[in-house]
């Protein structure tokens, strides 16, 4: 509906221009919002205070004259439309509009919010890549539930998704060489009571690697490697089975090394003449393409002239590049924040032209205490997911903005009542499931002249929320925003409450009957489909 009214203002302005009552403006560039009161209508724009700094009238007459060749080309979809200080322009929608859009989604059910706008291109969602030292914890879980729902909005806009976890398991890294050194008794790094119980299973294997080799570090890195292959055997289970979500490419770092992938971006950065070599290191230009300064990517005899985890992800995304992906979107942890210049620079450098986003996911508290893996204080996902379930996690982690910190309220999360959203939420699917076992399949041959008997107030307000969710689809696209939707979810459940209370729906009278079963039977196919989005669970029965 924003693009409908962009396009009908747009329209009105042209006409005005014509007339030469507006001057005429290149590149006007304005919003359709949501008020955020009732009173304000259901879409509003700011469009004439914008075009008062450019035509120099007061905004009031602008909004006034806009609203008025709106108002004169007779466009059904307005109810009315008011204009409101200092110069909003505020539409409401007619009922007449809505009764179609709700035969409409009765019409085309699922098909109403598969959007076409993505049109079949390739796009790339790297997300969790933990590394493969230990089980996932409760701060893995943000990107983990962030990234299987942006892919699932980008699947409804028509996207061809592709699901990545990228594996840290080179055995060049130090954290495989710790978790080595860990396991063969000569460190403490990552020890907790899970790892102890890998290091005693596969003590044997272990002690078959100490006889072969002497070299410290190469049975550091060899231990370290072996160990974590185990462990990610563990995540990926995890993952796949407990939290119900499926990659499509599971990618090792250590693939470029076995592939000479890292040997081979390294020549032709040097070819480029991309590196120079200081003080025994090699670095790489980054500053020329946008960074603050340049970065080692492979280290000094002191450092053992190993390659740098700036290296591999060069060698990663000139992977991803060639995979010719239209956009790549990365979701990292926040103490990846440092890295973010760095991979844009990189992309400039390697003139990749499609679209690269990388989003940063904060901290996650839980009852006031930061996550912190090597102090041992690691509250894992699963244990999570035992206390309070999957669809109440998924849902709580995406309430919040990813930028921002979060703090999982574990109290709420553990209750089953009203207070709890994900009850209420699925509570109204449960009712709504529950009234329609109730009739008879005659009771649902809707009729669109009884949909025009849909005129109360609470129905109006349920079928005003119903037509948003492909906007909602679309908004998310544009900007990552998931919170948005278990937000919608939270609001339709309300609405639809709200409805079931004021409104009788297994009346006598069998024309409003079958009125109000076809916008119940809309409301659980826009429900479905947002808990759908969301990763959470319908049930029909509660």
């Amino acid at each position: 509906m924003k693009k409908t009214i962009k396009k009908i203002i747009n329209f009105s302005l042209k006409n005005l221009q014509e007339r030469k009552i507006f001057p005429k403006i290149k590149n006007i560039s304005f919003e359709i919002e949501y008020p955020k009161e009732k009173k304000y209508g259901d879409y509003a724009t700011n469009l004439a205070l914008i075009l008062a700094k450019e035509i120099k009238k007061e905004p009031l007459k602008i909004a006034k004259l806009i609203a008025s060749e709106i108002q004169n080309s007779n466009f059904s979809f307005f109810e009315k439309i008011e204009i409101a200080n200092p110069g909003f322009i505020n539409f409401f929608l007619s009922k007449e509009y809505l009764q179609k859009k709700l035969i409409e989604i009765l019409k085309k059910k699922e098909d109403f919010f598969q959007l076409k706008i993505g049109k079949g291109k390739k796009i790339q969602i790297e997300f969790i890549s933990a590394n493969p030292t230990g089980p996932l914890h409760i701060g893995h879980a943000r990107g983990a539930f962030f990234g299987d729902t942006l892919a699932r909005v980008f699947k409804k806009g028509s996207f061809k998704v592709i699901k990545e976890y990228y594996i840290n398991d080179a055995k060049v890294n130090n954290q495989i060489k710790l978790l080595g050194k860990t396991a063969v008794g000569e460190g403490t790094a990552y020890l907790n009571e899970y790892l102890k119980r890998k290091i005693e299973k596969f003590q044997s294997k272990i002690l078959e690697f100490k006889s072969k080799i002497t070299d410290k570090e190469k049975l550091y890195s060899e231990v370290g490697y072996f160990l974590a292959q185990e462990i990610q055997k563990d995540n990926k289970f995890f993952i796949e089975e407990k939290l119900k979500i499926k990659f499509d490419n599971w990618f090792s770092e250590e693939s470029l090394y076995q592939k000479s992938k890292i040997k081979k971006i390294f020549n032709f950065l040097k070819e480029k003449k991309l590196i120079y070599q200081k003080e025994g290191a090699f670095w790489i230009k980054t500053s020329l393409f946008g960074d603050k300064k340049d970065w080692v990517i492979i280290k000094s005899e002191k450092g053992g002239k190993t390659p740098t985890y700036l290296l591999s992800d060069i060698a990663y995304h000139q992977d991803k590049f060639e995979r010719k992906f239209e956009r790549i979107i990365n979701i990292w942890g926040a103490d990846h924040q440092a890295h973010v210049a760095k991979i844009r620079a990189i992309a400039k450098m390697l003139k990749y032209k499609g679209k690269l986003d990388i989003l940063i996911s904060q901290i996650v508290n839980l009852k006031g205490e930061k996550i912190s893996k090597r102090k041992g204080k690691i509250i894992t996902l699963e244990e999570l997911i035992e206390m309070v379930g999957l669809d109440v996690a998924r849902f709580f982690y995406l309430t919040k903005s990813l930028s921002t910190q979060m703090e999982f309220d574990l109290n709420k999360a553990k209750k089953e009542g009203k207070e709890n959203p994900v009850f209420y939420i699925q509570y109204a699917f449960a009712r709504i499931s529950g009234i329609l076992r109730k009739i008879q399949i005659k009771e649902m041959k809707i009729r669109k002249k009884e949909i025009k008997l849909l005129n109360h107030p609470k129905e109006i307000e349920l079928m005003k929320e119903l037509i948003k969710l492909p906007q909602i689809i679309e908004d998310t696209i544009k900007d990552y925003q998931v919170q948005r939707i278990p937000q919608y979810a939270f609001n339709l459940a309300t609405l639809f409450h709200q409805f079931y209370q004021d409104c009788q729906v297994l009346t006598e009278n069998l024309p409003l009957k079958r009125a109000r079963l076809g916008l119940v039977l809309a409301t659980k196919i826009i429900l479905k489909g947002t808990l759908d989005l969301l990763g959470i669970s319908a049930p029909e029965r509660m």
